[in-house]
C-alpha cells in the first residue's frame, strides 16, 4: 500500500473533501537499503506508476531535520521534462516518505555497459547530452548545486528519455556525513576543488557532466584507480585512462568535454553556454519537441505542496482481466495480469487477443478453437496457437502504449509513436508495400512513423487507420466499399493521408469490420464504408416532410469519402464503437446511442424490430450513466458509471458471458433488453469486442482508508514530537466504505491481506494480524440460537469440529462503523486510530450465527430423513415376509391334496385285499391299522389350518417363530412315509 499526505510547512487544516483522495495501488518492491527502501505503486487517478521512497532520519538532528524540510521544499517546486519529479512528501516520525516519477528503462551507467565495446554515434550522445545539461542548468536557476551527478543517477525512460535523478538529496540529508562518505568511497565524480578540500561552486556540477560525456564518448570511467588516494591523485593532475577517438567524434565535440574537465573551475563552460555550442544548437528545437512530446501524455500533473493537495490513501484493490465468448459462456479470469503484469489496455480481435501491462510490455494469445495455425499475429516469430498470454520479446526496451487487432495482424504503437505490425499482409495491412511477405511472424517497424509519430491507431477486419500527432490520417490495406476513405474502393499496401475537410481537427479514429468513423473535436462524426443496415448513420430519414417521398434517396449503401453522419449531429459524441452489423455511441452526457442492424436485440431497445433511427438508451439501462461500450457480432456490452456491466443481443457461443432465454433463433440465444452480467460492482478500466469474443479489466475496490492530519506531525513542516494525528477511513465513491460484494468472494477473496501497510505503523484496513491467527486456529461451535435449539446440540457435538479455515462459503467483508483503538507503542503519543470498515469482528459474528442456523436445519434434515429410511426398511421387511409365507401356504395346500390322493389310493387297495393270516402282523401286510398308533400324514406334518398361520409381518411380531417355517425338511420326511 502506499500512504502520504500533503507535504506542507505548518500546520494545516485537515482534508476531508473525497474529491481530494489520491488513491495506490502496489506493484512491487524496486529495492532496500541501508536507509530505506523503494517501492512501485500505480496511481489509479491517472493509473500511472509512481515510487514511494522511505528514508530513514534517525541520524539527523533537529536542525538537520527541520533543513531537510526546507530543502525539499525547494526540490519540489522544481518541474522540468528531463527531472525525476517529487510529487509528494511526508514526514512520519523519522522517516521521510518522498512519491517520484517512476522510470522504467533503468539507468545510464546499465545502458552504457550493454552496449558491449560498441561506442554510441554522435547524434545519440548529443541527445542524451542536451538532456542532461538542461537538466542540470535548471537545477542551477533555482540555486541548488546536485553534487551527485553520476551514470547511476540519471535514469532513461523505455522511449530514452533522460531523467536525472537524486539530485542534491545526498548534500540536502546530510551534507557533512555525505562529503565524508563520498570521499572514503569511490568518487569517480569528484571535481578537483573537492579532492583539494577548498570551496567549490556550480562548476563542480560541470565537471561531473564532462566525466559522463566522456563515458559515453569511450565507454570507460574517465579517471579510475585502485584505492580513493590514488583516484584522487589522477583528478588534480588530470590523468585520464584514455582519448575519446577522433575517427568517431567531431572535433566541436572532443573540445567540449576537454573543456568541462578543464582543471580551473573558472574556465569550465556554464550550462547555458554548453546549450549553445553548435553541435546542440543546431538541433535543440527538433530535440526540445521531442522532449516534450515524448513526456506529453505519459507526464502527470505535479502536486504542489501547499495545504491543500491532495492526501494519499491506503487501498486494497483488485485489477483482473475476464474473456469469454467462443463458446465459453462464463467469464474467464487471467490469473497471471498481477502486480507489475497488471493490464493497462486490452483488445480483441477473430482469431487473437492483445493486452498492454502497466510496465508497456505487449502480451498475445490465441483465441482459436481446435488446433488452428497462426500466421504471425501473435508476434512470437512461429505459427503457434498459444492459448495463454505470452510477451512478445522482439519489442523488448520498447514502450508499448497501445495495441489493436485485425482478423489476422495485430499493430501496435510506442511512447514515442513509433508503429509495428505482424500477422498476414493478404491484404496489405503490414503498410510495407507488399515486400515483406505474405505473413509477418515478428514485429516491422513501419517507417512512415519515425516522421510522423503516432497517436492513436485502430484496425478494422482487414484495413488500418492511424491518427498521428500533427493530426492527420493515415490509412491502408482493404478497400472494399470505401472503408479507407480514399474516395475509392482500390486496396491500398502503403499507408495513404486521407484528405479532410478545411478546419476539421480529428481527435479520435475508430474501425468497424468495413468501415471507419473519426471523432472531430467539436464532437461530430465523420464516417465512410459499407452502410448497410444504417451501421454508420448516413441514412437520410425524411419520414414525416410534406410534399417528399418517404423512401427517395433515404438509404446510403456505402460511402467511398469520409461524410458527416448526419443522424449523430444533433448529438456531441464521445466514443464510437461499431460492430459487424450495428453500432453504438456515448455522447457527452453519457447516453448511450445505438443504430444499426436489430435482429438480435443488439440495440438494446427491448424489441426485435427493425429500426431506421438512432435510438437513445435511458429507460433500458435505469438512467445510468454510460462510461464504456463495444459492440461484436450481434451483440452489445456496456460499463456505467456505478461500476455494473450490462450485456444484451445475440448470446449464442457465450457472447453475453452468462445465459439468456429471451428469444432463440435455432442455436442463437438472444435478449433484447440489457441485462447486468458478473453479479457485482466491476470498475471496467478497457472494454473490447471483436466477432463473438469480448475482454475486458475489470477493477474491485476491497477496501481503503486515508491519512489526514491535522497538525504538523505527518507534515513537513516543524514536527512536533506528541502532536495528535488521525488515520481515518474513507469511503468510496459507492459509500461502501471501499468494500464491495464481488464474484471473487466465492474464490476466497478478502480483504485479508497483510501486504498492505501503512508505513506509519497505523493498522491498515484488512483484519488484525492476531485475530487473523486466532480464527485460523480456532474451531466452530455452535451456539443455540432458542431454548429448543439445544436439544439438537449433542448430534453437532458428537460430530468432529471443523477448522475455522475449513469451514465453506465463509467470507470476510467490512461493516460501516468506527471503533477507537489505543495506537500501539510504536505510534507516536497522542495519536488515535479510528478503525471503521476494516473492522470485521461484527460481520464475522454474523457470518458464524448464520452458519450455526445452517448446521442446525441440516441436522433436523438429517434426522427426518434417518426416520423415513427406517419406516421404508420396516415397510420392505413386512411385504418380503408376506411373499415368503403365501409360498409356503401354496406348497402345502398342494402338497396335503397329494397326500389325500395317496390314502385314497391305499385305502382302495386295502379294500381289494384278504385278511390276513393269524401270525402276521399289520405292518407286514402293509395296511395301516388306524388303531395300531401309527400317525396319520397331518400328524407327521404337523401342518395346522391356514388360519393358524399368521400374515402379519408388522414389528410387533418380529422375533416371532412361525408355526412350520422349515418346509424342506417336513416334505422330505413324509415323502418317504407316503412311498
Amino acid at each position: 500500500a502506499g500512504a502520504g499526505v500533503g507535504p506542507g510547512v505548518g500546520p494545516g487544516p485537515v482534508l476531508s473533501s473525497e474529491a481530494e483522495k489520491v488513491h495506490y495501488i502496489p506493484v512491487r518492491v524496486l529495492g532496500r537499503g541501508a536507509f530505506g527502501e523503494a517501492t512501485l505503486y500505480r496511481r489509479t487517478e491517472d493509473n500511472s506508476l509512481v515510487v514511494w521512497k522511505e528514508i530513514e532520519l534517525a541520524r539527523l538532528s533537529e536542525k538537520e531535520r527541520r533543513d531537510t524540510q526546507n530543502e525539499i521544499l525547494i526540490l519540489s517546486l522544481l518541474q522540468h521534462h528531463n527531472i525525476i519529479a517529487y510529487y509528494n512528501h511526508f514526514l512520519d516520525g523519522s522517516k521521510l516518505l518522498i512519491e517520484v516519477e517512476y522510470c522504467n528503462g533503468g539507468n545510464l551507467y546499465d545502458k552504457i555497459l550493454q552496449q558491449n565495446g560498441k561506442l554510441f554515434s554522435e547524434e545519440t550522445v548529443v541527445w542524451y547530452l542536451y538532456q542532461i545539461v538542461s537538466a542540470v542548468d535548471h537545477i542551477h536557476g533555482y540555486g541548488i548545486l546536485h553534487r551527485d551527478i553520476k551514470t547511476l543517477n540519471i535514469f532513461l525512460t523505455k522511449a530514452d528519455l533522460i531523467k536525472l535523478g537524486d539530485y542534491g538529496l545526498a548534500k540536502q540529508l546530510n551534507s557533512p556525513q555525505s562529503m565524508a562518505e563520498t570521499c572514503v568511497g569511490t568518487p569517480y565524480y569528484m571535481s578537483p576543488e573537492l579532492c583539494q578540500g577548498v570551496k567549490y561552486n556550480f562548476k563542480s556540477d560541470i565537471w561531473a557532466v564532462g566525466c559522463v560525456l566522456f563515458e559515453l564518448l569511450t565507454l570507460t570511467r574517465t579517471f579510475d584507480a585502485t584505492n580513493p588516494l590514488n583516484l584522487c591523485v589522477k583528478i588534480v593532475k588530470g590523468t585520464r585512462t584514455m582519448e575519446v577517438d577522433a575517427a568517431v567524434y567531431s572535433e566541436s565535440m572532443r573540445h567540449l568535454v576537454l573543456d568541462c574537465l578543464h582543471q580551473d573551475p573558472d574556465h569550465r563552460p556554464s550550462t547555458e553556454h554548453i546549450l549553445q555550442q553548435p553541435i546542440i544548437s543546431l538541433h535543440r528545437p527538433v530535440m526540445e519537441d521531442r522532449v516534450a512530446q515524448l513526456n506529453g501524455s505519459a507526464r502527470k500533473t505535479r502536486l504542489n505542496t501547499i495545504p491543500d493537495t491532495p492526501i494519499a490513501i491506503v487501498t486494497s484493490r483488485c485489477s483482473d482481466v475476464y474473456y469469454w465468448g467462443g463458446g465459453k459462456a462464463t467469464p474467464q479470469r487471467l490469473d497471471m495480469f498481477k502486480g507489475g503484469r497488471c493490464a493497462q489496455h486490452v483488445c480483441a480481435g477473430n482469431t487473437h487477443f492483445a493486452m498492454v501491462s502497466v510496465e508497456k510490455e505487449l502480451y498475445t494469445w490465441a483465441n482459436v478453437q481446435g488446433g488452428t495455425k497462426m500466421v504471425g499475429q501473435l508476434g512470437h516469430g512461429d505459427r503457434a496457437s498459444y492459448r495463454q498470454p505470452k510477451w512478445v520479446e522482439s519489442l523488448q526496451g520498447k514502450a508499448i502504449r497501445q495495441a489493436a487487432c485485425g482478423d489476422q495482424f495485430t499493430v501496435c504503437i510506442t511512447d514515442e509513436g513509433h508503429m509495428y505490425t505482424f500477422g498476414s499482409d493478404y491484404s496489405g495491412c503490414m503498410g510495407c508495400g507488399g515486400g515483406c511477405g505474405q505473413d509477418v511472424l515478428e514485429p516491422l517497424l513501419l517507417e512512415l512513423t519515425l516522421e510522423h509519430p503516432v497517436e492513436q491507431v485502430s484496425c478494422g477486419d482487414n484495413h488500418v487507420v492511424i491518427l498521428t500527432r500533427n493530426k492527420d490520417v493515415f490509412s491502408w490495406g482493404c478497400g472494399e466499399h470505401g472503408r479507407l476513405g480514399l474516395d475509392s474502393e482500390d486496396d491500398y499496401t502503403l499507408p495513404e493521408r486521407v484528405d479532410l475537410l478545411a478546419g476539421v481537427s480529428v481527435v479520435w479514429v475508430h474501425c468497424g469490420s468495413d468501415g471507419t468513423f473519426l471523432l472531430t473535436q467539436s464532437g461530430k462524426v465523420l464516417a465512410c464504408g459499407n452502410n448497410e443496415y444504417n451501421k454508420l448513420g448516413l441514412n437520410h430519414d425524411m419520414r414525416g416532410l410534406r410534399h417528399h417521398d418517404s423512401t427517395a434517396d433515404r438509404e446510403v449503401p456505402y460511402m467511398t469519402s469520409l461524410t458527416l453522419s448526419k443522424q449523430l449531429a444533433i448529438y456531441r459524441v464521445r466514443t464510437v464503437s461499431a460492430g459487424k452489423t450495428h453500432t453504438a455511441a456515448i455522447d457527452e452526457r453519457g447516453r448511450l446511442l445505438t443504430f444499426g442492424c436489430n435482429k438480435f436485440g443488439q440495440l438494446g431497445v427491448g424489441d426485435y424490430r427493425k429500426r431506421e433511427g438512432i435510438n437513445v438508451l435511458l429507460a433500458s439501462l435505469g438512467g445510468k450513466l454510460v462510461t464504456r461500450v463495444s459492440c461484436g457480432d450481434g451483440f452489445t456490452m456496456a460499463a456505467t458509471d456505478d461500476n455494473q456491466i450490462f450485456a444484451w443481443g445475440n448470446g449464442g457461443n457465450g457472447r453475453l458471458g452468462m445465459t439468456a432465454t429471451e428469444k432463440g433463433f435455432g442455436s442463437e440465444i438472444c435478449t433484447s433488453w440489457p441485462r447486468p452480467i458478473f453479479g457485482t460492482l466491476h470498475n471496467v478500466c478497457d472494454l473490447s469486442c471483436r466477432d463473438w469474443h469480448t475482454i475486458l479489466i475489470a477493477e474491485i475496490v476491497y477496501s481503503s482508508k486515508t491519512i489526514r492530519s491535522n497538525s504538523s506531525s505527518l507534515s513537513i513542516g516543524a514536527s512536533t514530537p506528541g502532536s495528535p494525528a488521525e488515520v481515518e477511513l474513507g469511503e468510496d465513491e459507492d459509500g461502501q466504505n471501499g468494500m464491495k460484494k464481488t464474484a471473487e468472494d466465492k474464490r476466497g477473496i478478502g480483504v485479508f491481506n497483510p501486504m498492505i501497510k501503512s508505513s506509519s505503523g497505523s493498522p491498515d484496513s484488512s483484519c488484525p494480524d492476531w485475530l487473523l491467527r486466532e480464527l485460523e486456529n480456532a474451531e466452530f461451535i455452535p451456539i443455540p440460537d432458542s431454548p429448543g435449539d439445544v436439544a439438537k446440540l449433542p448430534l453437532i457435538a458428537g460430530k468432529e469440529t471443523l477448522p475455522y479455515h475449513k469451514l465453506p462459503e465463509l467470507k470476510t467483508t467490512t461493516t460501516p462503523g468506527a471503533d477507537t483503538q489505543p495506537g500501539s507503542g510504536a505510534r507516536c503519543a497522542g495519536e488515535t486510530v479510528v478503525v471503521g470498515p476494516g473492522c470485521v469482528c461484527g460481520t464475522l459474528l454474523e457470518q458464524v450465527q448464520e452458519l450455526q442456523v445452517v448446521v442446525a436445519q441440516c441436522v433436523t434434515q438429517q434426522q427426518r430423513l434417518h426416520e423415513e429410511n427406517q419406516r421404508l426398511s420396516c415397510e420392505l421387511k413386512r411385504i418380503s415376509q408376506g411373499d415368503e409365507i403365501r409360498r409356503l401356504w401354496l406348497s402345502v395346500g398342494a402338497l396335503k391334496q397329494q397326500s389325500s390322493e395317496c390314502d385314497r389310493s391305499r385305502t382302495a387297495q386295502c379294500n381289494s385285499v384278504p385278511s390276513p393270516e393269524p401270525g402276521v402282523s399289520i405292518l407286514e401286510s402293509g395296511v395301516p391299522n388306524p388303531d395300531s398308533g401309527v400317525p396319520s400324514l397331518e400328524s407327521c406334518l404337523n401342518i395346522s389350518s391356514p388360519e393358524s398361520i399368521s400374515l402379519d409381518a408388522s414389528p410387533e411380531s418380529e422375533g416371532r417363530t412361525l408355526p412350520n417355517p422349515t418346509a424342506a425338511s417336513v416334505l422330505g420326511s413324509n415323502s418317504c412315509q407316503i412311498e
